[in-house]
């Protein structure tokens, strides 16, 4: 079976780290405005991760979705990361990773087979729901990428051999990371988070011709680079991932928003769609904690986008030939 049989990925997806509290805390009825408005704009791929709000984006997702025909969306989550007991919780919050929920819980890894196949166990308790289409490796390199590619890949290889899920790969934004894993296993996507988008496609040196090579296809996440190109007029002081926006990349953004411009396209759809130009990326998974975020990327996702768009990037440098 070749990888493009074992699993179709819509060409948007909703990201649910948001209803994990990311950033802030939502309400549980919140948390289920989001979704369904995701449901309503016709979003039918979920990707989630016990690391989003210590198994709370899970459990909010789960809740949702049962209510939906299992053969409707397709569901995915990640492995690596198991939730424990926290022995050191005093009632504080898991701010330091960004998740506004109470951290009596912390995320400890594990690349073992035994790990990797109890995580997956432990994601669909949380979620309620037997079958999950795809499995993501979370992060390897922020653990160790030399013991990933000995220990978890071959045991996300056998899960998908023995039935458990119908595709695996990795979620990265580190393109070393994600090339890596590509050449190193049998993977059928690959989440490339932030590493190739409208702003900067790092991926494109290297992730992309692997998985060309490979046959692996692409996800691609954070596609707004924090923010900085969700709005039509993007800000100087927005947020660029961990830090300040450096001034040369700021002054991408002024030219990339200048020729979207001229050419009467919203700077947020050319930004949801750049990523789909190319024929090895099957799908951009987009954010959102607020009803109105979810709606108006799907209509980005609809925004028709005159080939002259790409071509004038492409001529300033901007995006590649």
């Amino acid at each position: 079976m070749s990888r493009s049989d074992r699993l179709t990925v819509p060409a948007l997806g909703y990201g649910a780290a948001n209803v994990g509290n990311l950033f802030r805390e939502l309400s549980d009825d919140e948390a289920l405005a989001v979704l369904n408005a995701a449901w309503d704009s016709g979003i039918r791929y979920f990707d989630t991760a016990p690391h989003y709000g210590l198994g709370l984006s899970e459990r909010r997702l789960g809740a949702f979705l049962q209510t939906k025909p299992r053969d409707e969306y397709v569901l995915s989550t990640k492995v690596g990361r198991r939730l424990r007991p926290n022995p050191e919780y005093a009632g504080g919050l898991d701010t330091a990773n960004d998740f506004h929920v109470p951290d009596d819980l912390q995320r400890v890894w594990d690349f073992s087979a035994n790990g990797i196949r109890t995580s997956l166990d432990e994601s669909r308790e949380r979620l309620g729901i037997e079958r999950i289409d795809l499995v993501y490796l979370h992060d390897p390199e922020r653990h160790d990428l030399d013991l990933a590619v000995a220990e978890a890949l071959p045991a996300l290889e056998q899960l998908r051999t023995d039935g458990e899920v119908a595709a695996i790969g990795i979620g990265s934004m580190v393109s070393d990371a994600l090339a890596t894993a590509v050449r190193a296993a049998d993977l059928d996507l690959v989440m490339v988070a932030g590493r190739y988008t409208l702003l900067e496609q790092p991926a494109a040196e290297d992730v992309l011709p692997a998985c060309r090579e490979r046959g692996t296809g692409i996800v691609a996440a954070s596609v707004f680079n924090s923010g900085l190109l969700a709005s039509s007029e993007p800000r100087r002081d927005g947020r660029y991932e961990y830090g300040q926006l450096p001034d040369e990349l700021w002054d991408r953004v002024v030219r990339i928003a200048a020729v979207c411009a001229n050419h009467d396209v919203p700077l947020p759809a050319a930004a949801v769609q750049f990523p789909l130009q190319s024929d090895i990326v099957r799908s951009v998974v987009v954010g959102g904690s607020r009803p109105e975020q979810l709606r108006q990327n799907a209509q980005f996702a609809a925004v028709d986008i005159p080939k002259a768009l790409w071509e004038e990037l492409a001529a300033e440098g901007l995006i590649p030939g």
